[in-house]
């Protein structure tokens, strides 16, 4: 499955403003900070995004948001944001931030 690409040209809309690079990652669209990953338009649906590992029990605890998975695995710092969760701009803007903040608190890549 491609990405959504109206929910990826909606996170343009909420990260403008923001110096942000924009790459194909993981079946999706990513937004990078500094050459982290902040968040992505998932090829899955909903948003792939960055968040301190220490807040992911917290944030898994609200609605229609998960720990990411790979290989079977369920990784902390991850999270998988289904679209219900985003559906209006207000809270697409609150999930973006939590990703970009977290990438933006990590050393630049090179």
């Amino acid at each position: 499955m491609a990405y959504d690409e109206v929910l990826a040209d909606r996170l343009r809309d909420v990260l403008a403003g923001e110096e942000l690079t924009e790459q194909k990652m993981f079946g999706g669209l990513a937004f990078l900070a500094g050459g982290n990953t902040a968040v992505a338009a998932s090829g899955q649906g909903g948003l792939l995004l960055r968040c301190d590992p220490d807040d992911t029990d917290r944030l898994v605890g609200e609605e229609h948001v998960d720990r990411f998975e790979m290989r079977g695995r369920q990784m902390d710092g991850w999270l998988r944001v289904d679209g219900e969760a985003v559906a209006n701009d207000e809270a697409l803007a609150r999930w973006a931030r939590v990703g970009l903040d977290y990438a933006r608190s990590l050393p630049p890549k090179r």
